[in-house]
């Protein structure tokens, strides 16, 4: 799956934050343009960044590395990294994440990344369910 990008960078001389707008597939495939878009971002004074993940669907390892390098980036300037409006699978990988900090457990990327494959696609799963008997 694709990845569309929508960044909105602050005006010039200001305080305000940068809008990065996900949707689609943040993986090993697309990662790359994501990183090249926010090198822009990276390279500025900005310090403030706002991620809309409203429309992405998925997330593997390589998404959240960029996710951690953009915080690092931000934290060495004073700056902060914000996530807004995620889907249920985003945010239970989120919470994978923050539930697990400092340990090692899986053997390689391979290994975390089909993990977070299926638990997102037990949240999307759930979450079609819930939709149908919600609509019933």
């Amino acid at each position: 799956m694709a990845l569309t990008i929508d960044i909105t960078p602050p005006p010039p001389n200001t305080q305000s934050a940068a809008t990065v707008r996900l949707a689609g597939s943040l993986d090993t495939a697309t990662a790359p343009q994501l990183e090249q878009q926010l090198r822009q971002i990276l390279d500025s004074q900005t310090r403030e960044v706002i991620f809309d993940l409203a429309k992405l669907e998925f997330i593997s390892s390589a998404g959240l590395r960029l996710f951690a390098l953009t915080r690092k980036r931000l934290n060495e300037r004073g700056g902060q990294v914000s996530f807004v409006h995620l889907q249920p699978q985003i945010q239970k990988v989120f919470e994978i994440i923050a539930s697990l900090p400092g340990m090692r457990v899986f053997s390689d990327l391979q290994e975390m990344d089909a993990y977070l494959a299926k638990r997102q696609e037990e949240v999307r799963g759930k979450s079609k369910k819930n939709q149908i008997i919600d609509n019933s």
